[in-house]
């Protein structure tokens, strides 16, 4: 605790707002509670992760920062400007846990190659955080990508985000539900006629992708921790 708060004192006074500055001093604070091995590889499906966002965000002509590490909180990065539309939104959100899956499955792969435990466990995390991020809440990647369909998605992400906290008890989940509480806000007073319908007026045809395409990712991940979950166990 008292690592991060030097950290957000450093990161307020602009000493440390650069992605190699805040990645290194992540590294460090992780080393030290996991070891050296596992930190870099957590950082690495972390930067994985927040550059699909990047990518996806520059492929759709938006002005992004460099991804900021904060320990034991996550990464994120800067958005110069916002979305114009919900389907621009989900495309980015998409971006983050695409790219980290896909690291993360890399690094399972690699696991079971070289009979490791150790890339399984980094997988295994990677899986994991990938997987309550796809949780349909705002501001999560799944409240992101699922209110393409409409805002009022985001009522059903609270008894996921209930069963999360009852399952694996954390106060970074009480920071989420803190953060998400305007939005819960937002959707139980949405309504198809106000001033804000426009920017979630999306065709049926990318709500029926982003739908399929939610799904899929969301139960493989899903499977994926669950078999490393008893791998692991097993181990």
């Amino acid at each position: 605790m008292k690592s991060l708060m030097l950290l957000l004192t450093l990161l307020k006074s602009g000493k440390l707002l650069t992605t190699a500055g805040s990645m290194f001093v992540s590294l460090g604070v992780y080393a030290l509670a996991y070891g050296w091995k596992f930190a870099a590889g957590f950082i690495a499906l972390l930067f994985a992760h927040e550059m699909g966002h990047f990518v996806a965000a520059r492929q759709r002509g938006m002005k992004v920062g460099a991804p900021t590490f904060i320990p034991f909180v996550g990464a994120w990065i800067e958005m110069k400007e916002m979305p114009h539309d919900a389907e621009v939104e989900a495309y980015v959100g998409f971006g983050g846990p695409l790219v980290g899956t896909l690291a993360a499955l890399f690094c399972y792969f690699l696991g079971r190659h070289a009979d490791s435990t150790l890339l399984l466990a980094i997988a295994y995390v990677g899986f994991f955080l990938n997987l309550f991020n796809l949780i349909p809440i705002s501001p999560l990647d799944g409240g992101r990508i699922t209110a393409v369909l409409s805002p009022r998605i985001w009522l059903a992400g609270i008894p996921v985000l209930l069963a999360w906290f009852y399952w694996r008890p954390s106060p970074m989940l009480i920071l989420v539900a803190i953060v998400a509480l305007p939005q819960v806000v937002k959707a139980l007073r949405y309504s198809a006629a106000s001033d804000e319908a426009a920017y979630y007026a999306v065709g049926a045809e990318h709500k029926l992708v982003y739908t399929v395409y939610y799904l899929g990712l969301t139960g493989f991940v899903a499977m994926m921790t669950f078999e490393l979950h008893q791998l692991l166990g097993r181990a």
